[in-house]
């Protein structure tokens, strides 16, 4: 489908400068090459202004449809990956400590909570 919009486009942007080009300015430039100049017969008695204005208000419109389309389709994607498969990352594990040297006493990290002892010293 975005494919098919973006050819669309691309055509229709070339027709749209075209389009632009064929009009006649005020200094008469590229549509005088193809009578639109001062005898303005090529499109009728009336001019091009009325037949290429319409034109170019309905290909001005589908450019705009056709790039609102892409914009659409290309901030809705599918979350895709190159991954064929995802396995939840396990956590290692922190090394033991080192077991300790003869002779160390033993001391716990915290002191074990027990009664409190008596300031008699009984």
């Amino acid at each position: 489908m975005t494919w098919a919009i973006a050819i669309v486009h691309i055509l229709v942007c070339f027709l749209l400068i075209v389009i632009v080009l064929l009009q006649t300015s005020r200094g008469a430039g590229i549509g005088a090459a193809f009578g639109g100049g001062s005898s303005q017969t090529l499109f009728g008695s009336a001019g091009p202004g009325g037949f290429l204005t319409k034109i170019t208000t309905a290909v001005a419109i589908i450019f705009m449809v056709t790039s609102i389309g892409l914009a659409y389709f290309s901030s809705h994607r599918p979350e895709t990956s190159i991954m064929k498969e995802t396995r939840p990352v396990k956590p290692v594990p922190p090394p033991p400590p080192p077991p300790p040297e003869k002779g160390t006493p033993i001391v716990p990290a915290h002191p074990v909570p027990g009664p409190p002892a008596s300031p008699s010293g009984k």
